[in-house]
């Protein structure tokens, strides 16, 4: 009988938010693997990894676990274009609305454009063409679509 009541608690919120939690936090994860790629990370990066942390609801003690051993994360580079697009366009943002200003912030975003498999050739103009899209506001479709026929 006590047993059963323990369970009531638990409710489909639950269950979603950690669904939700979890795809965040391998979000992140891959995020932390691509600044770690010349295995340090800079104050730009240690800077925008904070924030980007606060911004997912990911919690101290995850973040650090994460930082930690941010390689049991699976990177899983989206596998359809679309996905790769969607992401970069969420990530573009948080990226600009952190203002991370200048170089550091195409860096960054640079590192995340080839994590997600952007070609390094193709790299510095997705990300120019990214951070200006965002910046004029446009929505996930335009965004998109503009992406995709920028080299037509």
């Amino acid at each position: 009988m006590h047993d059963f009541k323990k369970q009531e608690h638990m409710s489909i919120s639950d269950l979603f938010d950690s669904g939700f939690k979890k795809r965040n936090e391998d979000h992140f994860a891959a995020i932390v693997r691509v600044a770690m790629d010349d295995g340090i990370i800079s104050e730009d990066e240690k800077a925008f990894l904070d924030r980007l942390a606060r911004n997912l609801d990911i919690s101290e003690a995850d973040y650090k676990l994460i930082l930690k051993d941010y390689q049991s994360h699976p990177i899983n580079p989206p596998t359809s274009y679309d996905k790769r697009l969607e992401r970069l366009y969420d990530l573009a943002r948080m990226v600009y609305v952190d203002h991370i200003k200048g170089d550091h912030e195409e860096l960054v975003l640079r590192k995340i454009g080839i994590g997600l498999g952007f070609t390094p050739d193709n790299v510095k103009y997705v990300v120019d063409k990214a951070l200006t899209l965002v910046s004029n506001g446009v929505d996930l479709e335009t965004f998109m679509e503009e992406i995709k026929n920028m080299n037509k």
